[in-house]
């Protein structure tokens, strides 16, 4: 099976070096030449993974069409331009991997739903779960869930991708494995605020657990499974990018509770903090689904503009008391 990655930031350069452990090709598609000259000649992607050698199996291009010799393909675009992607690839019906982690902000769709209607009849798997793209380059371990309704695919998927440091879980819940690796993005730029602010590790193991319950709820609604909410994608991904400035979502929490404006931090950002972007329409979803997510309301607020770091840390502090089970 002949894996082509679409998307040369560091995620997909990730995934493409995680593909090619064994020594297989793949073809890794990027919009920016200078990533697709730096990878041919010197098995390096300088802009978004520099000083990390890449496998000589890796062969990058800037043409889409050059896809169509691939038997699947991983989707690393960003969750708001994925649909455009989608609908830009080669004829086919190969197997689709989506592995960007958000919600449309312009339809409320999750990515498989997106994917659903951009190429309909395509096979679909998500692939989520806690991993940072610099250490999976550097053949560092990592799990992860590959979730698809389809077994065939999945077990032919997950003999391709696994290797030596590289384990896939498999599921067939496609909805709990893209619902934690969405909300896990808003609940790092809260616990970012934390740290921002000084708050110490109580008040970011509280905020981990109380974030954790609004995906739980979330995720129910959205029909997903709890199994797969406290799993690989769930549980272990929002305690991955909640504890670490290698998060491009908590590092972007952190400048917010330090005091810095939203637009003053996204506007210099080469790589994307998808949380900033699925907050909104996240807020959205739930409140027409009926479920109560404070935490991600006042990274809305925080985002906008309408309420300061210490303003949002003092609403959640003042809310009602009640059982921790709801």
């Amino acid at each position: 099976m002949r894996i082509g990655v679409v998307g040369g930031g560091a995620w997909g350069t990730a995934l493409a070096q995680a593909a090619a452990s064994g020594g297989e090709p793949v073809l890794l598609w990027a919009r920016e030449p200078e990533v697709v000259a730096t990878v041919n000649a010197e098995q390096v992607n300088r802009l978004f993974l520099p000083g990390i050698p890449l496998s000589r199996s890796i062969r990058a291009t800037g043409e889409m069409a050059d896809l169509s010799v691939c038997d699947a393909l991983l989707i690393v675009s960003p969750a708001q331009h994925m649909r455009a992607v989608l609908t830009g690839l080669p004829a086919g019906d190969r197997p689709l991997v989506l592995c960007s982690k958000g919600i449309e902000e312009a339809s409320g769709r999750m990515m498989h739903e997106v994917a659903h209607e951009a190429r309909p009849g395509a096979p679909l798997a998500v692939l989520s779960g806690p991993t940072f793209a610099h250490e999976v380059a550097r053949g560092l371990p990592a799990a992860v869930t590959l979730a698809t309704n389809d077994a065939a695919v999945a077990e032919q998927l997950a003999r391709r991708l696994s290797g030596p440091a590289f384990r896939p879980y498999l599921s067939d819940d496609v909805v709990g494995a893209e619902v934690g690796g969405a909300v896990k993005n808003v609940l790092a730029i809260a616990c970012g605020v934390v740290e921002g602010m000084g708050l110490g590790l109580n008040a970011r193991a509280a905020l981990i657990s109380r974030g954790f319950a609004e995906m739980t709820r979330f995720g129910l609604a959205k029909g997903a499974r709890p199994e797969t909410l406290a799993g690989l994608s769930g549980l272990g991904d929002l305690v991955l990018t909640c504890s670490s400035t290698n998060s491009r979502n908590f590092s972007l929490g952190v400048g917010l509770g330090e005091g810095r404006s939203a637009a003053e931090l996204l506007s210099d950002r080469r790589t994307v903090a998808e949380g900033a972007f699925t907050a909104p329409v996240l807020r959205r979803v739930a409140d027409e689904a009926g479920v109560e997510m404070p935490i991600v309301a006042a990274v809305c607020a925080l985002l906008d503009g309408r309420a300061t770091a210490k303003d949002v840390v003092g609403g959640l502090l003042a809310r009602p008391l009640k059982s921790e089970s709801v």
